[in-house]
């Protein structure tokens, strides 16, 4: 094997290179942040940027620089302002596919879809910005039921719609605005165009890549890749390893190989969840008997050197961020200092001093099948 995968990742997902002073730049560089955990979102552009703090991300959503909705696979994503209309308009048609079985599970049809859109529509528009509660009790008042799981499906569809998206924090709240409101309307792309757009975001980013990991990531099919691949692919270089082809962006990561390098990642991190085959960040893990959804795996995830080595924890308390780690290996010095580095980083994006807390994963609590 010639292509060292994790370096690649690594520079081309901007986390060994930090030139992004906005989040929008962040943001509209991926393409898209799984954000439905909101707090781990803002920290994952916090990471690729210069200097980012939790206080500027979050005025860059609460303007409006970057958007949060439903888009793909389906879950919360970020989405740059431009992008999100011809990025919906090609994703949705496979979410909305996706969401038949419980469509109809939950009696939701396309008549009830338009009277909650149109009920959306009325109550939010002039900048009115409801929270899911207080919709609950709108639908409630109109007559439609709308409770639980059902009232979170008609948002959702309402999002693929394009109606709908997540509008400023109200308190502790994020509440929905219109989507007319928070965006211009743009001229729209062809579907050719908007699949070539997204390909190129893809693999630019987070290469090198399969079309099968770009295929999971969109939720889109691997004929929709090949034919995106198809339209971009002199912009690409590509290397077959063990019968599967990568395509990436021909620009080399700069650091030497023997540079250490420690990251607090947020749960749902592209530099992970934007893969179907994660196997090449899990090779300490694997010689471990560490399998994916080990405990020490479920929250939030260390990074050393480019390979999964642990999760970790934040607890906010009166005036610091406690950060406690859960170990699988035990790290040298240098280690120790990398790490501290990556919790003294978090630290500096919520604005408070940091403890860290590091605990070696106890071998009792290890599974026996591979990562």
């Amino acid at each position: 094997m010639t292509l060292d995968i994790v370096p690649y990742r690594l520079y081309h997902q901007h986390l060994t290179q930090n030139k992004f002073a906005q989040a929008a730049e962040v943001v509209r560089a991926l393409g898209a942040v799984q954000s439905q955990d909101f707090a781990g979102g803002k920290w994952a552009i916090g990471l690729r940027s210069n200097g980012l703090t939790d206080l500027d991300v979050q005025r860059a959503f609460d303007d409006g620089a970057i958007l949060r909705t439903h888009v793909m696979r389906p879950t919360w994503h970020f989405v740059a302002p431009e992008d999100i209309r011809w990025m919906l308009a090609l994703t949705a048609p496979r979410v909305k596919a996706l969401m038949t079985y419980y469509d109809r599970q939950l009696e939701v049809d396309q008549t009830l879809l338009k009277k909650s859109n149109a009920l959306l529509l009325k109550v939010l528009h002039g900048g009115k910005y409801l929270t899911r509660t207080e919709l609950g009790r709108v639908y409630q008042e109109a007559r439609i039921p709308a409770k639980g799981q059902r009232l979170g499906h008609l948002l959702m569809h309402a999002e693929l719609d394009g109606v709908i998206c997540s509008g400023p924090r109200k308190g502790k709240q994020l509440p929905y605005a219109l989507l007319e409101e928070r965006v211009p309307a743009v001229q729209s792309l062809a579907r050719g165009e908007s699949l070539a757009a997204l390909v190129l975001r893809y693999f630019s980013t987070r290469g090198p890549a399969t079309l099968n990991d770009f295929a999971w990531w969109s939720g889109l099919t691997v004929t929709d890749a090949r034919q995106g691949m198809d339209m971009v692919k002199s912009q690409f270089l590509s290397e077959t390893i063990e019968g599967q082809t990568y395509w990436f962006s021909e620009d080399r990561p700069p650091l030497p190989p023997n540079a250490i390098t420690a990251y607090l990642l947020p749960n749902y991190d592209e530099f992970f969840i934007g893969f179907k085959d994660r196997s090449a960040i899990g090779k300490v893990a694997e010689k471990l008997g560490i399998q994916k959804d080990d405990a020490a795996l479920l929250a939030h995830i260390i990074i050393l050197n480019g390979q999964v080595v642990g999760g970790w924890k934040r607890i906010l308390e009166k005036e610091r961020v406690r950060v406690e780690t859960s170990l699988l290996i035990k790290l040298d010095t240098m280690e120790q200092q990398a790490l501290h580095d990556a919790a003294e980083r978090l630290g500096k994006f919520l604005d408070l001093p940091v403890l860290l807390v590091n605990k070696e994963y106890s071998s009792e609590q290890r599974t026996s099948r591979s990562f």
